[in-house]
């Protein structure tokens, strides 16, 4: 693959060391001083960080925002966007504004159907769907064109991203095909325990030629006991642990942190073994300092300092 974006990250991919990206929240409110501080605690840390994007369908400080902030904390921000809550004019406005705010990254996305959220009587839109949604990001990365007809002669860059689940049950990997002959860059997973599971996707997906077509970052979540494991278990679609992941945090009892930090240390060493892939998603389910014992704890540090 040939460089195509304007990204760190997209350098980091292509030079070879392991990546890693992780994940901050822009807070449900309009004070910017959280997400700054997300952005603190995991620069030199991240490559890149995702910026979610009214995540489980709820109000939140918008990405746009959110990625300009973690910008100027001198971290590179990967923009959620999706395509639940805005038209495709709505979507294109996004683009040329995070791009002059300091976003270099996208991760394209459907969105959580808004019964789950606070506004559950609100309309969904979804003019564009995500495969529209890269081709768009694409167009106007390649040829400055924002509509048919309508170019620009400075057209935001950025590397392109697609969200995947593995792991769950009845799985299609000619989705996973199409969101790269549609012209997506990378692919963030959903969260894995199961490095042997993992390990059977990757051999089956081979063949289709998904690793010579994109970037894959595998999602990876310290848990913070046996609690939270066996709610990721039971209400997240296709995310498996194990039986001995949750012995294990019931095991360590007052010490299922530090537990949850070290298995999945193990899980990310793992995934280091499997051929194609490239780097690992961190999610902290809220902890940044977990995100970091993790990527410590697993060898990932320094990272490679941003041009």
């Amino acid at each position: 693959m040939s460089l195509r974006a304007a990204s760190h990250l997209e350098g980091v991919l292509h030079d070879g060391p392991f990546a890693v990206t992780a994940e901050a929240v822009p807070p449900a409110g309009a004070d910017p001083g959280p997400l700054a501080e997300q952005a603190r605690a995991l620069r030199g840390y991240a490559d890149a960080v995702n910026i979610t994007d009214n995540p489980t369908a709820s109000a939140h400080m918008s990405a746009v925002a959110g990625a300009a902030i973690v910008a100027g904390e001198g971290l590179e921000p990967i923009m959620q966007i999706t395509t639940r809550d805005r038209n495709r004019l709505g979507i294109t406005a996004d683009l040329l504004g995070a791009w002059a705010l300091g976003a270099r990254n996208l991760l394209c996305l459907t969105g959580d159907p808004v019964a789950v959220g606070d506004h559950p009587e609100a309309k969904e839109v979804f003019d564009l769907d995500v495969l529209e949604l890269v081709r768009l990001a694409v167009a106007v990365r390649e040829r400055g064109e924002l509509a048919p007809g309508r170019r620009v002669d400075d057209p935001p860059r950025f590397l392109v991203g697609v969200a995947d689940n593995p792991l769950v049950a009845g799985y299609r990997p000619d989705r996973l095909e199409a969101k790269a002959e549609a012209g997506a860059d990378f692919v963030q997973t959903q969260i894995v325990y199961d490095v042997e599971a993992l390990a059977a996707w990757a051999e089956a997906v081979r063949p289709r030629g998904v690793f010579e077509r994109m970037f894959v970052l595998i999602g990876v979540a310290p848990p913070r006991g046996p609690a939270s494991a066996s709610y990721m278990r039971e209400h997240l679609p296709g995310v498996v642990v194990p039986d001995e992941v949750v012995s294990r945090l019931e095991s360590a009892g007052p010490d299922a942190v530090e537990e949850g930090v070290r298995l999945t240390v193990e899980v990310v060493k793992g995934l280091r073994e499997i051929d194609g892939i490239a780097g690992v998603h961190v999610m902290g389910l809220g902890k940044e300092e977990a995100v970091r014992r993790v990527i410590e704890d697993a060898g990932l540090l320094p990272r490679p300092p941003a041009t």
